[in-house]
């Protein structure tokens, strides 16, 4: 079953399954891209922004970005 990024609550490893919603371009321009693996670094205290790590850099994402995000645990 798939799960949202927004929804993972701790560290770990991930892969990309599908990008929706309005920001899906902007995301795939950043190289989140379907199939990918990434790594959940850490949450901010309330929960947001989420750093995680992928093609070697990180990125920190909103709460908007990351609910566009279908993830599959690994």
């Amino acid at each position: 079953m798939p799960l949202l990024l927004s929804e993972k609550t701790d560290p770990g490893v991930c892969q990309i399954r599908n990008i929706t919603g309005s920001n899906a371009p902007r995301l795939l321009e950043m190289g989140i891209t379907p199939g990918i693996s990434i790594e959940v670094i850490r949450s901010a205290p309330l929960g947001f922004p989420i750093e995680i790590k992928l093609r070697g850099y990180s990125l920190s994402l909103r709460k908007s970005e990351a609910q566009c995000i279908e993830i599959e645990q690994k």
